[in-house]
């Protein structure tokens, strides 16, 4: 491997070139040519300016022109770009922040698998001269193993986010309904598909649905009951927004962040389950949430909007010391609770007394 700027030949694992001190490309597992790629990215912006990135049609064009022979390669970061991965790059100005909202955005729009979205988050890294050091797929090789152990295949194999959503115009049979049951094969609840059902007291998803469009169960005042499926990928903008009437939600592993205002103004929730796989919550997700009274959140969660929890009077938020959410909490004079590494966690309330 060869320094992009001075050519000199660089061992393994460098991070920085001994002579002149520029980044160093990645060498990722699963892509032969992720160094060469890297350095073809960089090509880009070197020869065209970071302004290419804003206008993403060119963007893909130049990543076309520049990387002919990589079909595979070429095809993951244009589906990424096309996703709005250059978008969330560029709209942090914490490198830390963007990287984790990008690999939030490939994973649960594109479908890759971790080390594909590692590639890619290398790839933008190095072009916009960025230090990156690979994550390990600790979680999602613990759930790959397991998976292995069951015969039957995941009833999401093959399928895509958007490869059956269940629409508004679907729904519309159900608008009297207290009991709604949505159909095997569906892998998408559209954008305010549920919106302001007021009867709705109950929805069974089916074990292939992906993802929850933005306000796609707002203001069902009398939800009371939604089991959601170990399959989902995805809760956007949103979507239980003044669900006044639910009272518990278990979020599945899988699912990477609580999004704005996902639950704000769900006046009974009182207990919320979240997976270590949550890396963020949005601005308002649990605003208005007046019964929450404690809630832990998994280490994993590296970035909280500080209006996230506006208007939860009673909220104690339990987590790890010294963890990101630990000094989110301190800075913010939100009421925390720390365990040491190793403890039993529960994120269930408990009544006291």
């Amino acid at each position: 491997m060869q320094c992009v700027k001075c050519g000199a030949e660089l061992d393994s694992g460098v991070r920085n070139c001994p002579n002149c001190g520029t980044l160093a490309a990645l060498e990722i597992e699963g892509f032969e040519n992720a160094v060469v790629i890297q350095q073809k990215m960089k090509e880009i912006i070197d020869d065209h300016g970071e302004e290419v990135i804003d206008d993403i049609h060119r963007f893909i064009s130049l990543v076309k022109d520049y990387l002919p022979e990589y079909d595979r390669e070429r095809r993951l970061i244009i589906n990424a770009l096309l996703a709005g991965a250059a978008k969330f790059m560029l709209a942090e100005s914490d490198p830390n922040i963007a990287v984790m909202r990008t690999r939030s955005c490939i994973l649960s729009e594109c479908y890759v698998t971790f080390e594909a979205s590692e590639f890619i988050i290398a790839c933008f890294c190095f072009m916009l001269g960025w230090e990156y050091e690979l994550e390990e797929p600790e979680e999602e090789a613990a759930v790959e193993k397991e998976e292995s152990k069951k015969p039957e295949e995941s009833p999401t194999k093959n399928l895509k986010i958007d490869s059956k959503v269940f629409r508004p115009v679907d729904a519309a049979r159900y608008r009297l309904a207290g009991t709604v049951s949505i159909a095997e094969g569906f892998t998408k609840i559209d954008n305010f598909t549920f919106n302001s059902f007021g009867r709705m007291k109950t929805i069974t998803l089916p074990s292939t649905m992906m993802a929850i469009g933005d306000y796609a169960f707002s203001e069902c005042k009398r939800l009371k009951g939604i089991d959601l499926p170990p399959s989902l990928r995805k809760i956007q903008r949103g979507a239980f927004n003044q669900c006044v009437k639910l009272a518990v939600i278990k979020i599945p592993a899988g699912v990477l962040e609580i999004d704005d205002d996902t639950f704000s103004f769900c006046e009974n929730l009182e207990v919320v389950e979240l997976p270590d796989t949550v890396s963020s919550i949005g601005a308002q997700a649990f605003c208005g949430c007046t019964k929450l009274r404690k809630l832990f959140l998994p280490e994993s969660v590296k970035y909280i909007e500080p209006n996230a929890f506006w208007e939860c009077p009673e909220l104690t938020i339990r987590c790890f010391e010294h963890s990101y959410v630990h000094k989110f909490c301190i800075k913010n004079k939100i009421n925390v609770e720390t365990v040491s590494k190793g403890a039993e966690l529960t994120a269930r309330i408990t009544e006291e007394g």
